[in-house]
């Protein structure tokens, strides 16, 4: 048997004025039980709550926990009722087809109240745990335990739920800072990958500019030798003539080169430069998901054409044309997050530079080509709210009918994607930034490819602010 290698262990000091601190509270929570003079039936319920919450991770778990244990033990029925983000949600066990009364119906109390034949606690959040979660009613307040009937409660017992109101606000605050950080932890993870698809590999581009740059500036070199070589000539004059009218057309090749790859590099850095200010801003990282910056924008001129000018090189190395399925002088104004739906149109074009492929015409024709329009959808999220649809298509064989309800899923990949690079992001991220602009997103074969469609509400007052991914 192996010797084990000798470990000295230190104690670890706990400084007196702590211990003697908390010591004392011990013995002050010990005459505390003393006064209530808990029953054995409410110490019970109170030990089984303790035990419950620690086993259950899930918050949904806990809320069924926190409505339980008066029902269990006492035969009270209980709502709780929570004051998250700017909404309230409230939790029921409900054994048959009747529903808990509207949220809009609960009194707002700030100390326990009697009121309608219920009893009402407010429960408070953990005072030492606010920075880490910010609460934004007065006193920590983040809800309201209801017990009912009220009537079969006497004094003893309204103590107790008291107490119970208090336990259970500490084990919520706890577990909803949890929540919130695996929430943030999740989002990170996909900002990740969103940053990856969106920002790193595109940007990989970069380095092919660059030594189109590097080709442009020798070219430049060799232009100027040419010049000094013609300048030292014995019969300049009589050479100059000769060749002057060919390095002019070598200068102005040279000169619209630079221009385009300028351009290019521009168009290029403004996007990456757009992508990055998008992802990276302070308020996702504070609030654990995309928090959407919403302003009236013109989708032709912010969105549509940037990413058509940046995609135009790629299409024509693959023989892809550019076919307009819209009104061309149409402007269309939708309130929207400018960075994020640019990303998402990226992500649109990205695909198509890689999957479309060419089919044949009514005439008989190889065509291979995308398009992209917008039409209005009146009514669509409901009456008076209309909607406008935005596709991008492009033509190929379709997508099988089994992969079509897994488009949109993370990491899943089409049976058409050959050798064609790829992690099955991108349309996921679309799916989730057109869901937080409270849109749909969808797709749908048509006789010659391949459809990719969206839609927003046009009433900028659809859909949440900000949701988590």
């Amino acid at each position: 048997m192996p010797e084990r290698a000798s470990v000295e262990y230190a104690p670890l000091c706990l400084e007196y004025s702590r211990a003697s601190a908390i010591q004392r509270r011990i013995l002050e929570k010990i005459d505390d039980y003393a006064e209530y003079n808990f029953s054995s039936l409410q110490s019970t319920a109170l030990n089984v709550f303790f035990d419950l919450a620690q086993e259950f991770d899930s918050f949904r778990d806990l809320m069924t926990v926190c409505t339980l244990v008066p029902k269990v033990f006492f035969d009270l029925e209980c709502t709780l009722y929570l004051f998250l983000e700017e909404k309230v949600e409230h939790f029921r066990v409900c054994y048959d087809s009747r529903q808990p009364k509207p949220a809009a119906d609960i009194p707002f109390f700030i100390s326990p109240t009697a009121h309608g034949g219920h009893y009402y606690l407010p429960i408070h959040g953990n005072i030492e745990l606010q920075n880490y979660l910010p609460l934004k009613l007065d006193g920590n307040l983040i809800g309201i335990l209801d017990i009912f009937p009220e009537q079969s409660l006497n004094e003893h017992d309204r103590l107790f739920f008291e107490k119970y109101a208090n336990r259970i606000g500490f084990q919520l605050h706890s577990k909803m800072i949890s929540q919130k950080n695996q929430e943030h932890l999740h989002f990170i993870r996909s900002l990740v990958k969103d940053i990856g698809h969106n920002v790193v590999v595109p940007n990989m581009y970069f380095k092919l500019f660059y030594r189109r740059l590097e080709g442009t500036i020798n070219a430049l070199g060799e232009l100027s030798r040419d010049f000094s070589a013609m300048s030292s000539h014995q019969d300049a004059a009589s050479l100059h003539a000769a060749h002057g009218r060919l390095l002019d057309n070598r200068l102005t090749y040279i000169h619209d080169a630079l221009q385009d790859q300028f351009r290019e590099i521009l168009r290029h850095y403004d996007n990456t430069s757009l992508f990055l200010e998008t992802l990276l801003r302070r308020s996702h990282f504070e609030q654990g998901r995309y928090v959407l910056e919403k302003r009236t924008c013109n989708f032709k001129s912010q969105i549509i054409d940037p990413q058509t000018e940046r995609f135009k090189s790629e299409f024509e190395a693959r023989g892809i044309e550019i076919a307009w399925a819209g009104i061309p002088d149409k402007e269309i104004e939708v309130v929207v997050d400018v960075g994020l739906i640019n990303q998402v149109y990226a992500n649109l074009f990205s695909n198509a530079v890689k999957y479309t492929a060419p089919v044949r015409d009514i005439c008989g024709r190889e065509v291979k080509f995308i398009s992209y329009g917008w039409q209005d959808m009146p009514n669509f999220f409901g009456q008076g709210r209309d909607g406008i649809k935005l596709n991008v298509f492009s033509t190929g064989p379709h997508i099988s009918e089994d992969e079509r309800n897994m488009l949109f899923e993370e990491g899943f990949r089409a049976g058409n994607v050959d050798d064609e690079p790829g992690t099955g992001h991108g349309l996921f991220f679309i799916r989730q930034i057109i869901e937080l602009h409270g849109g749909r997103m969808g797709y749908e074969p048509t006789p010659m490819g391949n459809n990719f469609y969206f839609i927003l509400p046009r009433d900028p007052s659809d859909g949440s602010p900000s949701a988590p991914l």
